[in-house]
């Protein structure tokens, strides 16, 4: 009977060859998935959106005054005693209390006069929102707001020497007030270190007069915040 297998195709012959190939080809695989590194792109500073109040964590910046020192103790007053023999008038006390008799004068009526409470407008609601110089024509004044505070910062940005020598570097979370005439106002910083502190404060110092945000065709003051990463490079 004539056998239909070919003795020469023997699938078995080269099987522990194919074996250990595979075996070497998956523990190469496996190695170079475990050696794999990789690194964020890291710019030299970066600019964010406007961050909501409610998801910033406010920490109140906290100054510590010396006090001055006390006043110097006051010397006691000399107490003379007068001889028995002397006249002293003493000084008669008026009454102030009132009786039925007495005149009650008539009160007009008082006017109060109704003092405007100052309401920030957070910068994400308002209806118009502060125009930086540059944006007027515009047709989206707040993205154009936000791009030109970027542009400002990457102009005037300048990392301080001593923090860079001895190697500080971190986030500084910036908190100012566009006033009702455009100019910048109670500005308050939170970061790892007072000079990257001192710098952003010096950066935001330079903005330029806005032109005040609206609401309902009125001047009102516009809060904005913002972080400033201050990155060593490698």
């Amino acid at each position: 009977m004539e056998l239909k297998k070919n003795p020469k195709k023997d699938l078995n012959r080269n099987r522990g060859l194919y074996f250990v190939s595979g075996l070497l080809l998956i523990m190469l695989l496996t190695y170079c998935a475990l050696e794999w590194k990789s690194y964020d792109q890291v710019n030299q500073y970066e600019t964010a959106m406007n961050v909501p109040d409610d998801l910033i964590e406010e920490v109140p910046i906290t100054i510590f005054k010396t006090p001055p020192p006390p006043p110097p103790p006051t010397a006691p007053p000399i107490i003379e005693i007068a001889p028995d023999d002397l006249d002293v008038k003493e000084t008669p006390i008026l009454s102030t209390e009132i009786d039925q008799e007495t005149e009650v004068l008539a009160v007009n009526d008082v006017m109060v006069e109704e003092v405007e409470e100052e309401i920030d407008y957070p910068f994400s609601v308002i209806e118009e929102v502060p125009v930086f110089p540059g944006c007027e024509d515009d047709a989206d004044k707040r993205a154009c707001f936000q791009k030109m505070i970027g542009k400002h910062i990457a102009k005037n940005f300048r990392y301080p020497e001593l923090q860079q020598d001895i190697g500080i570097q971190g986030k500084v979370y910036i908190k100012f007030v566009i006033q009702k005439d455009g100019s910048i106002g109670n500005v308050l910083m939170r970061g790892p270190d007072k000079g990257l502190e001192a710098e952003a404060a010096r950066i935001i110092g330079k903005l330029p007069k806005m032109t005040p945000g609206k609401q309902r065709g009125k001047a009102v003051r516009v809060p904005f915040s913002l972080p400033i990463n201050f990155v060593l490079q490698q």
